[in-house]
């Protein structure tokens, strides 16, 4: 009775939506809260007509009253597991804010009910998980989104067009990519994300795994979507007495046939950041800030451009409304987000973890291994 009644109920706001013709919202769900990207996700949900939260997946009855407070959620939206929401309630898509060992689970858990999944970064803890979820992807025909933070910086967009689709300042040479802060405990982060970022089974790593995956995403994506040939890396525990279970500093180099990658991820860094530097044959673009580049071409100076994201654009402004455009089938997930991309991403990190413990420059195979 519960489902049918669900049904019945979605079935009358999409004849009220076509009927006053506008598109209905896509119902969602979040599944988990033990990560705190999580804090940053929901504020984007009031108001929004692309989508409707139809509930909340998080076994922790804790943590589910602490977001409820925090959130003046209902406490109508929480479900212990999946298959307790889908007994009441269909959707059509989720966003995953769980550890990332759990991203392999959830996908496989969504992709028969054909529910597409989009998660945190990054993809998979390895690639053994990462072909995993793009076999279940591909089986139940649903599509993954992996969100980064950078993927909606205007500076990134406007730096790619530049160099990819303007050809502004020749072949590329050499990407360097500085992401991270102070550490995870540094700054704040909740107890329940610290347990399971710190420990090397549940996140893959410590700032290797958490922050370089953002210059490996965007090194990927510039380079068109071409592995690197190689992979060296050094990591450090600068502070074994807080991280006594992972890296907390990683440098990686990635050898492409004609250029270099640069990837440095610290926990160690005195202020936030995620920057990079984007060099080619006859200039350089450099995105410091989100929405700032400096470029240079040839003999002339530096000139520093401000780019503003135009609200009119017609492309989905933040994850939220991604989400919403790929459910639809209005968009395909590409780019950043995308889970090519993201295999591509997840051979990296893998090849990063395998040299910084034997001290060897790892080569990768002529042949994608997936």
């Amino acid at each position: 009775m519960n489902k049918f009644l669900a049904l019945f109920g979605l079935l009358l706001s999409l004849e009220t939506a076509w009927s006053q013709g506008t598109k209905p919202p896509v119902r969602f769900a979040i599944v988990g809260l033990v990560h705190d990207h999580a804090r940053g996700f929901l504020p984007l949900i009031q108001g929004r007509p692309e989508a409707e939260l139809a509930g909340i997946v998080e076994p922790d009855q804790q943590l589910c009253a602490r977001y409820a407070q925090r959130y003046h959620l209902s406490s109508n939206l929480f479900f212990p597991t999946l298959e307790a929401l889908l007994a009441k309630t269909n959707i059509q898509a989720v966003a995953t804010f769980t550890t990332t060992f759990d991203h392999r689970r959830v996908v496989e858990m969504c992709a028969p009910r054909h529910i597409h999944v989009m998660m945190e970064k990054p993809l998979a803890v390895n690639l053994e998980h990462a072909r995993a979820i793009a076999a279940a992807a591909k089986a139940g025909g649903i599509q993954i989104i992996v969100n980064y933070e950078t993927t909606w910086y205007p500076g990134n967009q406007a730096a790619y067009k530049m160099v990819n689709e303007d050809h502004e300042i020749g072949d590329l040479r050499k990407i360097v990519a500085h992401d991270g802060h102070r550490g995870p405990r540094e700054i704040g982060c909740s107890e329940t994300f610290l347990n399971w970022l710190t420990d090397p089974t549940l996140n893959g790593g410590g700032a290797l795994e958490d922050f370089g995956c953002y210059g490996a995403d965007l090194m990927t994506w510039l380079m068109d979507g071409q592995r690197p040939v190689s992979v060296f890396a050094v990591t450090q525990q600068i502070k074994p007495d807080v991280y006594p279970k992972v890296e907390d500093e990683a440098t990686v180099v990635l050898a492409y046939p004609k250029a270099q990658g640069i990837i440095q991820a610290s926990w160690n860094w005195s202020f936030n950041r995620k920057d990079i530097e984007i060099y080619g044959k006859t200039g350089y673009v450099l995105v410091p800030q989100m929405d700032i580049l400096r470029v240079r071409k040839g003999d002339a100076e530096e000139n520093e451009i401000k780019i503003a994201q135009p609200p009119d654009s017609g492309s989905p402004k933040d994850q939220l409304a991604y989400l919403a455009a790929v459910a639809r089938g209005e968009i395909q997930s590409s780019g950043l987000s995308s889970l090519q991309v993201n295999l591509i991403v997840t051979e990296i990190l893998d090849a990063a973890r395998e040299s910084a413990r034997t001290g060897k420059q790892i080569k990768l195979p002529l042949n994608p291994p997936w």
